[in-house]
C-alpha cells in the first residue's frame, strides 16, 4: 500500500500529454531548463559582487548618497489630505 507503480505514472504522463500536448511540453521543459541554467549562472556569480567589503568601500568613496540627504531634508513633509 502506498508508492505509486510504474502503470500509474504512465497513465499520468499519457493524461498530462493529452492535456497539454507535445509541442507545449517541450516548451516547457525548454523554458524550465534555461531557467535553471541561468539560477546556476547566478549562484555562481552572486558571491563575487556580495562581498561586504567592497560594498563599504563603495559606499564611501561616493558622493551620491550625500547629494541625495541634502536634498530630502529641504523637502517639505508629505501632507495626507
Amino acid at each position: 500500500m502506498g508508492g505509486i507503480g510504474t502503470w500509474q505514472l504512465l497513465i499520468l504522463l499519457l493524461i498530462i500529454v493529452l492535456v497539454f500536448g507535445t509541442k507545449r511540453l517541450r516548451n516547457i521543459g525548454s523554458d524550465l531548463g534555461g531557467a535553471i541554467k541561468g539560477f546556476r549562472k547566478g549562484m555562481e556569480e552572486e558571491p563575487e559582487a556580495s562581498e561586504p567589503e567592497k560594498i563599504v568601500a563603495e559606499e564611501s568613496t561616493s558622493t551620491e548618497p550625500q547629494q541625495k540627504e541634502n536634498v530630502t531634508a529641504n523637502r517639505p513633509p508629505d501632507t495626507d489630505v
